[in-house]
């Protein structure tokens, strides 16, 4: 199957089929009353869905500082000059993905009220499917910031993918795991509907795979750090 299909076609396919049930069967909605109760949203309030929520975008951090070391120290150590791409990947995909795109492009513009904001759930606001834009700066549900931080965790898995198949295929399972809990606790709490963060996952996704392909990361042969190069010694 053509890589480039299964990075874009497929992801794009699955959300667009995803959002079409959501919208038709009115998952969203269906799916956040489960967790509503008059006095709030008791579930996403329990110490360990909060805890996510306070973890917030503490990963894309750690992450883009482990990139840039990365990248650093590429330029010092010739066995690992081959690596400062993939670190200045990581760099720049924080600040494209999770950070522009999602935070300061969708949830500032498209208007989206969460759910704790919609009459449905004791708000004054009309609800909005995900296709629908509303007024800007007033309703940020969509996407999800946390769910989008979450998902920017398997971000490895395409530098990796060429040179460690099996750790790239671990950073990808683990990223996803990862962001499915965090969009979970964000529906608990009130705080995003199911479309917002299948949304997240896919803008994220995406920017990487595009990110990829731009840096050319997709040519660079496979094997270790070092592999292609080792540092000369003389006798």
């Amino acid at each position: 199957m053509n890589r480039k299909y299964v990075d874009f076609g497929l992801p794009l396919l699955v959300l667009l089929i995803a959002t079409a049930i959501i919208g038709a069967t009115g998952a969203d909605l269906k799916l956040s009353a489960l967790f509503f109760r008059p006095e709030g949203w008791a579930v996403g309030d329990r110490p360990f869905w909060h805890f996510l929520y306070l973890l917030n975008r503490t990963p894309v951090f750690a992450m883009a500082v482990a990139g840039l070391a990365l990248a650093l120290y590429g330029r010092v150590n010739p066995a690992w000059r081959q690596w400062r791409r993939q670190g200045v990947f990581l760099v720049i995909l924080a600040l494209l993905g999770p950070g522009l795109l999602v935070n300061s492009v969708f949830k500032e513009y498209w208007g989206r009220p969460r759910p704790r904001e919609v009459v449905e759930f004791g708000g004054k606001k009309q609800f909005l499917q995900p296709w629908q834009m509303g007024t800007p700066h007033n309703g940020r549900s969509f996407p999800s910031g946390h769910s989008a931080a979450a998902f920017y965790l398997a971000a490895p898995y395409f530098p990796l993918r060429r040179r460690r198949p099996r750790l790239a295929l671990a950073w990808l399972t683990g990223g996803l795991a990862f962001g499915v809990l965090m969009s979970f606790a964000r529906i608990t709490q009130g705080g995003h509907f199911l479309s917002d963060t299948l949304w997240a996952w896919g803008m994220v996704h995406l920017t990487a795979a595009s990110l990829y392909y731009l840096m050319k990361l997709d040519r660079e042969s496979p094997g270790r750090p070092g592999a292609d190069r080792q540092p000369s010694c003389s006798t």
